[in-house]
């Protein structure tokens, strides 16, 4: 069973057709106003913190305990569909068996949890701690969704780079493209680990301070959920690391790539040079205005020349192209 107050609608949502119309467990707070935020501190006798408090990147600001209630502050990547990727905070806040959350963002998770608790009626989802252990949990199965699909999209730049068929696969303008692909993976997947990193602190934290209760059940039941979600970000977190070390494989190789058709470019160029470096200096001598050079009164001396410079043009082409130069 969830009670859940939705203060953006100003009205009671419930997510299941239980019968107990108790007082809600989860408020969800989302973009407030002062107005907003003043008012559901008299509500719940909760002093919310601000903005620019949920961005503090110290654990002592984003973890602690105050009159009651505890505060934990974590970083949820939004946006995970698009190429804007973005991380916006979110304050957990747990007092007298109900959660508050303050987010200035919507994450897709949350909306997930929230269908997946209207269409399971039957769990039992009646405390704070029970709803904030689930919006977790979405959290992460939401991340584990998104590496999966960039693990794929980083296969087929993998599979594009080194087994392609078709040599214009990868020319110039699509390896540039290639490049911000990467860039773009590789941005995703610190935006990932830092939110699972963040996460991590959370839940460790939120563990330190559920330890000193009683070991009832129910107890037991939530610190065990806190551990295999501790582990399902571990592992997710190792993942993305792994992957990171793939995307700067793929940068490397792209680079190199770039290099290399840069390079053959150059030794077109060279080889060009070379070969007409010959027939430029045969053209050069029988350009000279001297009076006494015998062949300009030859009968054959043009057709002569232009041979010439045709033989030694050939000639290190030929001589390239046995030596594998080219």
């Amino acid at each position: 069973m969830l009670n859940a107050y939705d203060w953006r609608a100003d009205r009671l949502v419930r997510l299941d057709t239980a019968m107990d119309h108790g007082p809600a467990c989860w408020i969800d707070l989302v973009s407030p106003t002062a107005e907003e935020a003043a008012a559901l501190e008299i509500l719940t006798g909760i002093d919310l913190p601000s903005r620019d408090e949920m961005d503090d990147v110290e654990p002592s600001a984003r973890l602690y305990a105050e009159d009651g209630g505890v505060f934990m502050i974590g970083s949820v990547a939004t946006d995970l569909e698009t190429h804007d990727p973005n991380k916006t905070p979110v304050t957990f806040i747990l007092k007298g068996g109900r959660l508050v959350t303050v987010s200035y963002g919507q994450p897709r998770s949350f909306q997930a949890f929230i269908a997946h608790a209207t269409h399971k009626p039957g769990e039992r989802l009646a405390s704070g701690e029970a709803v904030m252990m689930g919006l977790i949990e979405a959290v992460i199965d939401r991340y584990a969704d998104a590496l999966e699909t960039k693990g794929l999209e980083l296969d087929a730049i993998s599979r594009m780079i080194f087994r392609k068929r078709n040599p214009k696969a990868v020319e110039s303008h699509n390896l540039q493209a290639l490049i911000q692909d990467i860039g773009r993976a590789g941005d995703f997947l610190a935006l990932i680990r830092e939110s699972l990193a963040s996460l991590q602190r959370l839940l460790a934290y939120h563990a330190a301070v559920s330890g000193a209760r009683a070991g009832s059940k129910a107890d037991r039941e939530a610190r065990q959920t806190v551990r295999l979600l501790q582990r399902d970000a571990a592992a997710l977190s190792e993942l993305s690391v792994s992957m990171s070390s793939k995307v700067t494989f793929l940068m490397d190789a792209t680079l190199g790539l770039i290099n290399l058709e840069q390079n053959q470019i150059i030794k077109i160029f060279s080889v060009a040079a070379v070969a007409l470096l010959p027939p430029t200096l045969i053209a050069s001598i029988y350009g000279m205005n001297f009076d006494i050079m015998p062949e300009l009164h030859w009968q054959y001396g043009y057709p002569a020349a232009v041979g010439a410079m045709i033989l030694s043009a050939a000639l290190p082409y030929f001589v390239f192209r046995k030596k594998r130069w080219l």
